[in-house]
């Protein structure tokens, strides 16, 4: 059986006010939501372009609190391979 785990210390504190009173449970590869800033550096782009494809709807994305985004790496990693492909065969758009 899972358990609970405190992993208060282990958050970034630009989430912990998102997350507050949310539990974390040992053996479910749980995954700490990325900032812009985080995503941006994980894409190897601007922190603009981004937010461009998050209002583009183009970018796996997660509202929090109504104007916060986070991202999920799990669902940016399918997202960057195929950004790098299409930049490999120049068809970017």
């Amino acid at each position: 059986m899972a358990s609970l785990i405190d992993m208060s210390s282990q958050i970034h504190p630009s989430v912990a006010p998102e997350v507050a009173g949310t539990s974390v449970v040992r053996g479910q590869n749980a995954e700490l939501p990325m900032t812009v800033k985080d995503a941006a550096r994980f894409l190897g782009v601007s922190a603009q372009t981004v937010y461009l494809w998050v209002e583009r709807k183009q970018i796996p994305h997660l509202r929090v609190m109504g104007r916060n985004i986070r991202f999920l790496q799990s669902e940016l990693e399918p997202f960057r391979a195929q950004f790098r492909q299409e930049v490999e065969n120049g068809t970017t758009k």
